[in-house]
């Protein structure tokens, strides 16, 4: 017997015994010790079922146990919602809002009181505020990395009269509203002058993250009025803050002169934040260039700057947020450094804590107060007043400078954006007690009102100023073109697909058109990186087309919604095939995946109702992934899926023929041969060709245009190192499928592969 074979095992049992009887031995020892009459026993009055409810009733309420749940549920609230309106081109923070009044006394507190109590007791309301102020301190140094210092200096002269515009007329006509509803809804013991400086600041307010977003979802980053506007937003930021700060100095000093000292001491500390902080960080930014990443001793740093940069504020005087803001706008203008840092923190600021700032926000706003016409007036006042103070006079401002029509009402609708930064305000003179339940559901209705009509708005004015080509419109130049489309994720896969695309047209010259487009996650651009994200994604593609001297045209967009976009492109740019790359899900075929819709994206609320719904299939284990799929089911032209292994050429290519319905594949064969000179090997895999006039006769026009570029194999066996010595396998997607469900060991040998879709 080999007692080395079991030596391992031997001695987990052995270590195993000898301490479990230790343990049992001072255990009993350990009983003797008891003092009996100190020894206090839990009486039990009931059965273990009984006991065992009423402990887990006690632990439902345990305040971990609770902000867990509330953490849990708004989450998964929030992501709907902010789906939702990704769905009907809104910006997600718009769901994300509306997902907080939902969960609030506006409706789940109204017509599920009890739910509402139990999720969201009164009690437990203040650890989801702090936790919330977490998350916002943490958006706010993001809002002030974002925001391009460099560009500001450069630019600023051309933007900042419209941007000083946009704040003053607001403000003034802010507190010319002020004027008329002090009565009625300021609250008892807040003088006029504190309660007209937060109306005022109120309606002054642009989000500029959500601008952002939009003016790269839009693509108008590149363009004269993207910059302008921009610019604007980031210098209005800044202002707005600055006012902001002066403001709630005002209001807790109850008076100008009283808030004179906080005012000095905040002027201090952005003088020293400039002077003296910045400086560090940019030596600390510079001993780590060419690293690509951060130690996390300088992430303590950064953290411990942000962090007393925020208490510094909080105890002058001017609020916590702005000590974060400072801390993230004196950044180093580094734009790697600034990502790798954003990246640190983004997903946990924004998916995680932030939404808890949205529902705690929601759990505020009581719309039930608002029960009579007067008030909803009034509420009606209100947004009437915010867009005339900042779309109309943005507008107006813009157009006195000689910007065209379309242009400035651009201008104006996409800085009457408010978004989040219009709810922190508001939040804020909610806290300081400057402003009441009913005006504060009011304004929150009007930050809604007023971001979900940018959209709208912005395709309005396009409509009415109809002129210009689209880019998508530019690209149909000639219909004669054979047109490529191919679509990348990164930018070797970019390169990967452009030798292909030069494998189906090398020889066309004049008669083809090759276009490479990126579609980049809007949540995952920074202002100010656009640039150099696009010219990143795009640096290999160009280097290729230039060692291939082939003319390329590159197209990226910004998106929400990326298959959308992508099949509404493919689609409507008349091009005749599309190449993409075989994608991965993270749950791709399994139950959990099918069944609730997970993918990398956390959830898919659309793959989940199509499952409700019956249009998917829980147990159909598809060839190809989620986004695969949904490119396949929506485009009108051919698809070409890359699997990728290590394709360099197409010059010896293999196409199985497993039956009539794949020999669509012969034309792209023939394709090949024509434009790259390829040898191309058929498999009659179901003997079907030898017996069809049409293909045999198809095959042999080939051969006459190409001799010796097309041979008719009728083994029924492949050997693995006939798969090794091919480029490239055409296939048809059906063909495909079929591969996969037999399992076929082909799979494990076969070269790169292109299935590709007739629609």
């Amino acid at each position: 017997m080999n007692l080395g074979k079991y030596r391992n095992i031997i001695f987990y049992i052995a270590t195993i015994a000898v301490f479990s009887c230790l343990m049992y031995f001072f255990i009993i020892e350990g009983q003797t010790l008891e003092i009996k009459e100190n020894i206090v026993t839990k009486a039990n009055t009931g059965s273990s079922w009984e006991n065992f409810t009423e402990s887990f009733k006690v632990n439902l309420h345990h305040p971990l146990a609770l902000l867990l749940a509330q953490i849990v549920t708004i989450i998964l609230v929030a992501r709907l919602f902010g789906w939702i309106c990704m769905k009907i081109k809104q910006p997600t923070v718009i769901g994300e809002m509306i997902a907080g009044i939902v969960l609030g006394p506006s409706l789940v507190g109204m017509y599920f009181p009890e739910f509402s109590a139990f999720l969201f007791p009164k009690e437990s309301l203040g650890n989801l505020q702090f936790l919330s102020q977490i998350g916002l301190i943490l958006f706010m140094y993001i809002v002030g990395m974002e925001l391009d210092l460099s560009v500001l200096r450069k630019k600023a002269h051309d933007a900042v009269v419209i941007s000083h515009a946009s704040i003053i007329i607001p403000f003034a006509l802010g507190i010319g509203l002020s004027y008329f509803i002090y009565q009625e809804f300021a609250p008892e013991g807040i003088q006029f002058t504190s309660f007209a400086l937060f109306i005022a600041i109120a309606m002054s307010i642009t989000a500029f993250p959500v601008l952002a977003r939009i003016v790269q979802e839009r693509n108008l980053h590149k363009t004269k009025i993207g910059t302008i506007v921009i610019t604007c937003a980031a210098a209005d930021d800044i202002t707005a803050w600055c006012i902001l700060a002066t403001v709630i100095a005002i209001v807790k000093a109850g008076s100008f002169s009283g808030s004179i000292f906080v005012i000095v001491m905040a002027i201090l500390y952005v003088f020293i934040m400039i002077k003296a902080v910045r400086p560090f960080l940019n030596r600390i930014a510079e001993s780590q260039k060419g690293k690509g990443f951060i130690s996390k001793a300088l992430v303590a740093i950064f953290f411990l700057i942000l962090i007393i940069s925020s208490y510094a504020t909080e105890v002058i005087g001017i609020h916590a947020l702005f000590g974060a803001f400072m801390a993230g706008a004196i950044m180093p203008e580094n734009v790697k450094f600034r990502n790798l840092f954003i990246e640190k923190i983004e997903d946990v600021a924004l998916v995680l804590l932030l939404p808890l700032f949205f529902v705690f926000t929601g759990l505020r706003t009581q719309i039930g107060l608002l029960n009579d016409s007067h008030l909803w007036k009034i509420g009606g006042f209100i947004i009437l007043t915010a867009v005339i103070g900042k779309f109309v006079g943005s507008a107006l401002t813009a157009k006195f400078l000689k910007i065209s029509w379309k242009d400035s009402l651009t201008i104006g609708a996409l800085m009457n954006t408010r978004g989040l930064t219009e709810l922190i305000v508001l939040n804020i003179g909610y806290d300081l007690g400057v402003l009441g339940p009913e005006l504060f559901a009011m304004l929150v209705i009007m930050a809604l009102f007023t971001t979900f009509m940018t959209g709208p708005c912005l395709d309005l004015i396009n409509y009415l100023f109809k002129g210009k080509k689209s880019m998508i419109e530019d690209e149909r130049e000639d219909d004669a073109k054979y047109r490529v489309l191919l679509s990348f994720e990164t930018a070797e896969s970019g390169s990967t697909l452009l030798k292909l695309a030069d494998s189906f047209t090398r020889k066309m010259n004049g008669n083809k058109s090759v276009t490479a487009m990126n579609i980049a996650p809007v949540d995952e651009l920074h202002a100010f990186d656009i640039d150099n994200y696009e010219k990143e994604q795009f640096e290999n593609v160009i280097e290729t087309s230039h060692d291939l001297k082939l003319e390329v045209t590159t197209l990226f967009k910004a998106s929400t919604d990326i298959e959308n976009d992508l099949t509404n492109i493919t689609n409507k740019g008349n091009y005749d095939l599309l190449l993409i790359m075989l994608g991965k899900s993270m749950y791709e075929g399994s139950l959990l995946g099918r069944l609730l819709g997970f993918t990398t994206k956390i959830i898919n609320p659309e793959k989940l109702l199509n499952t409700v719904k019956g249009k998917g299939n829980i147990f159909n284990n598809s060839p190809f992934d989620d986004f695969t799929l949904q490119i396949l089911d929506k485009t009108n032209i051919p698809v070409g899926v890359l699997v990728e292994k290590n394709f360099k050429s197409a010059d010896k290519v293999f196409v199985p023929i497993f039956n009539l319905s794949d020999f669509y594949l012969l034309e792209y064969a023939k394709r090949l041969i024509n434009n790259n000179n390829s040898q191309i090997i058929i498999l009659d895999v179901a003997g079907q060709i030898r017996t069809n006039i049409e293909v045999k006769e198809l095959i042999r026009s080939i051969e006459q245009v190409a001799p010796n570029h097309i041979t008719l194999y009728n083994e029924k066996k492949i050997e693995k190192d006939f798969l090794n010595s091919q480029d490239l396998m055409l296939i048809s997607s059906k063909s495909w499928k079929n591969l996969i469900d037999s399992k076929s060991l082909w799979l494990s040998d076969i070269p790169s592969t292109l299935i590709i879709s007739n629609p």
